[in-house]
């Protein structure tokens, strides 16, 4: 099984290599533009027709160089398919940031602390931070295609990598972990041992109404440094609640480690089924960042040789994991309790979710099996 992870690091160019930076990411970004207008008005996605068409002009109008130009080409192309792809309407995608994909040892290449990359002026070498990288020099990792993003005046590089790991072998899992995600437990989960652990969320609650508050405050004034200011709030949520689901899941993955079955719901769906959520609540709800820590959870898993996969959350807290009785009546969503109606087990919902998600995860270790 191959485990892709992005590697993201910092580089520090001189105020010259800044400023041949920024021409090229601009450049770029206008030349991912005037494509993605040719895709747009003549509704193609084949590569050789877009080349024969737009070639020429992103080689003369934007300067790029032959190989920046065929990366112009597969990052609209990528953009549009992945629209396609997520159920998007179709529309004209518009590439607002600048930035610049790099084909390795092609457009960018890194050695002894130095980052080598093509740029409309040729090559340059510019000082990168290498702290936290030293471990995908091992050998064992193939370096992908990155991206140059500037953000924050900064300039960064995102690096996906790939190595081959051993995939989790079913019939080795000793443990089945269940995870019930949810906003007063962010985190929920039962054991193949009975135990459960809670991760507390009324902190991490609280923390958002606040910055919900701090954005209804902002957009009111209506001023241009208000609109600032609101993206830099943003920025700062989506980091810290990163950083928390990087907690949780280190925390989760490295307790029970290899040959370990974590079950979590599969909340694609998740904006839909909450719309119908009280309007003050809908925000907690619907931007809560459920898919966030649930890949978090399966690639660390993956990288530790267990396994994470998510399964239909269907009545997961209205069954009773006792007698299996399923009704709408055992779950009381106002005291976050669960009480069923037939045999009168009395648990914590999100509890009774992750015993449930446990006792499926079991089922699908039969099931597969069974095939095989």
């Amino acid at each position: 099984m191959k485990l892709t992870l992005t590697a993201k690091t910092k580089i520090v160019p001189t105020v010259e290599q800044e400023d041949t930076l920024r021409k090229t990411a601009h450049a770029y970004r206008d030349a991912c533009n005037a494509v993605s207008e040719v895709v747009f008005d003549e509704n193609t996605l084949v590569q050789a027709k877009l080349h024969k068409r737009t070639y020429r002009e992103l080689r003369s109008t934007f300067g790029l160089k032959s190989q920046m130009a065929q990366s112009a080409l597969k990052t609209v192309i990528a953009t549009y398919k992945t629209n396609q792809s997520n159920g998007h309407e179709r529309s004209q995608v518009q590439f607002k940031k600048p930035q610049f994909d790099l084909v390795f040892n092609r457009d960018y290449s890194l050695t002894k602390g130095l980052f080598s990359v093509n740029t409309l002026e040729g090559r340059i070498k510019v000082p990168f931070y290498t702290e936290g990288l030293e471990p995908y020099f091992d050998g064992t990792w193939t370096f992908g295609t990155a991206k140059l993003v500037h953000k924050y005046g900064k300039w960064f590089l995102h690096i996906p990598v790939s190595k081959d790991v051993q995939e989790a072998n079913l019939d080795n899992i000793n443990q089945v972990v269940g995870i019930d995600m949810g906003v007063n437990f962010t985190a929920t989960t039962y054991d193949s041992n009975g135990q459960t652990r809670f991760f507390n969320g009324k902190q991490i609650k609280h923390k958002r109404a606040k910055y919900k508050q701090m954005r209804k405050e902002l957009q009111q004034k209506q001023t241009p440094s208000a609109r600032r200011k609101l993206k830099k709030i943003g920025q700062r949520e989506n980091r810290w609640m990163q950083n928390i689901n990087y907690c949780i899941s280190k925390a989760l993955v490295e307790q029970y480690g290899k040959d370990t079955l974590f079950v979590m719901e599969d909340l694609t769906g998740v904006r839909n089924a909450t719309e119908k959520v009280r309007v003050k609540d809908r925000y907690q709800t619907v931007s809560w960042s459920f898919n966030d820590l649930r890949q978090k959870i399966a690639y660390k898993a993956q990288k530790t040789g267990a396994l994470g996969i998510a399964v239909d959350p269907g009545y997961t807290s209205q069954t009773c994991p006792k007698c299996g009785h399923t009704e709408k009546a055992n779950r009381n969503k106002k005291t976050h309790t669960f009480c069923c109606q037939t045999c009168q087990y009395t648990s914590n919902d999100d509890r009774i979710g992750a015993m449930n998600l446990q006792r499926k995860g079991i089922a699908y270790i039969v099931e597969e099996t069974a095939r095989t």
